[in-house]
């Protein structure tokens, strides 16, 4: 027990008279659970020794019949949340198994999260991975959607309506940019800061903030808590936010870019000046762990069958095996405009935000160091770079994504292997998480689409 962090959260307690505890953690495709407890005396002391009981497979985590489990809160994760009446002290948790050793349990993503930077500084020797995520949304102010056995729809409506890219729209036509400004200042109030915000491309109301570098695993927190945020606020200001990748047809999609870089000893480990992009060996064979694993990465990158009508040429997203300086049509980028080399990075576009960010960015985290021990130059394996447009080009000349999750998964079963260094993807998470999609896959392709009795009703 960290004492010396009990202590901070015990004054937090008293000082601002808290009423209730809160507990949270995501389950394995990312939806955010919450357990809340009153304060009582030494509330947070029993907690951290003993946890609190809860059901594992209502979470979709165990079988009904071996499904007690336990939530430990991480202390260093406290903050008041502006989103409860009584006012509440909140904690993200770690999952423990009831054994005697209260052993981690192997499909929380928090501890993945924390392991693979421990496996980073034993692998490749850097001290600490830095992750800037970008948050691409839309707000609509009506949102209606079913699906019955005898009806499918969706309908949104939105303030905005541009003729064309409403890229860094100014006001009065960017109608949201007064909802960024004060969901900037809570997102704050949460540990997160912005680096900026602006409106997107999308002409019917697409946003997007992005936020400074973080370790892994604070990064993957914030991810979470981003979305709980802009959920929260934008119900109190009777507005709709959807994170989906594709949530309109012909429409730009949402993605959740992710800048990355690795230091040790606070030296830019990805910089070497004079190289292609300033990037160093080690940032090349990093890029190459990624690409060549980018298949099956997609898996948990982009874990949804919508995630694939995004991933589509014609509209700025990722569609290709590739990098290059300033090429969004690759899945990697390298950002031209950087001159600072403490900041020296690639952007790796493909992921988007019905990923577990936990996830997620362990698996990026174990492809790229894939690529560092095993030397995977992404030029001697045809991955670039280019530096053009790659949407025309043809498959025997580069790699693309694959074209939906089935595809994704397919890849995964043919090369998991980067992903179960030092025991950290088990067999469990693996086959918990295929059937999980499998079943999406399913449910998806045997109902019927609005737009097939469009087509068909009539034929």
């Amino acid at each position: 027990m960290d004492t010396r962090q009990l202590q901070l959260c015990n004054d937090i307690v008293k000082k601002h008279k808290i009423e209730m505890i809160d507990l949270k953690c995501i389950d394995l495709t990312g939806y955010l659970h919450h357990i809340s407890l009153p304060v009582f005396p030494n509330i947070l002391s029993k907690l951290v020794t003993e946890g609190i009981g809860f059901d594992g497979s209502s979470y979709g985590f165990r079988k009904v019949e071996n499904s007690d489990m336990i939530l430990v809160p991480d202390l260093s994760t406290a903050v008041i949340d502006p989103f409860r009446t009584e006012a509440t002290l909140s904690f993200y948790a770690h999952i423990l198994l009831t054994d005697e050793k209260r052993t981690p349990f192997s499909q929380d993503g928090r501890q993945l999260a924390k392991r693979a930077e421990q496996v980073m500084k034993k692998t490749i020797g850097a001290d600490k991975s830095w992750w800037g995520p970008e948050f691409e949304f839309y707000i609509f102010s009506k949102v209606r959607f079913d699906t019955r056995t005898s009806s499918s729809f969706y309908e949104v409506e939105h303030a905005e309506e541009f003729f064309k890219s409403a890229y860094h729209a100014a006001n009065p036509f960017d109608v949201y940019d007064d909802f960024r400004d004060e969901a900037c200042k809570l997102l704050k109030q949460f540990g997160i800061n912005v680096k900026y915000h602006h409106h997107e491309s999308g002409e019917r109301g697409q946003q997007e903030i992005e936020t400074y570098f973080n370790d892994l695993l604070t990064s993957a927190d914030n991810i979470v808590t981003a979305k709980y945020v802009l959920f929260n606020f934008a119900r109190q200001k009777d507005l709709y936010v959807t994170f989906m990748p594709k949530p309109m047809y012909q429409q730009s999609g949402n993605g959740l870019h992710l800048h990355l870089y690795l230091t040790k000893n606070r030296t830019n480990l990805f910089y070497k000046r004079g190289q292609y992009a300033n990037l160093s060996r080690l940032a090349l064979c990093f890029i190459g762990g990624l690409l060549k694993h980018g298949a099956a990465l997609s898996a948990f990158t982009n874990p949804s069958t919508n995630s694939y009508k995004r991933l589509v040429p014609g509209f700025e997203a990722p569609v290709a095996l590739t990098y290059g300086m300033g090429n969004r049509s690759s899945a990697v980028r390298i950002p031209k405009y950087i001159n600072n080399p403490d900041e020296t990075r690639f952007e790796y576009r493909p992921p988007d935000a019905t990923a577990n960010p936990y996830l997620c960015l362990t698996a990026m985290m174990l492809a790229g160091i894939d690529g560092v021990l095993n030397k995977i130059d992404p030029v001697k394996e045809g991955f670039g770079p280019i530096d053009g447009n790659v949407e025309h080009l043809g498959t025997d000349q580069v790699r693309f994504l694959p074209r939906n999750l089935e595809e994704a998964l397919d890849a995964l079963a043919l090369d998991s292997q980067f992903l179960r260094r030092d025991g950290m993807f088990s067999d469990e998470l693996l086959d918990q998480w295929v059937k999980i999609k499998k079943e999406e896959i399913k449910s998806i392709g045997t109902m019927p689409h609005p737009f097939e009795y469009k087509q068909y009703f009539n034929l």
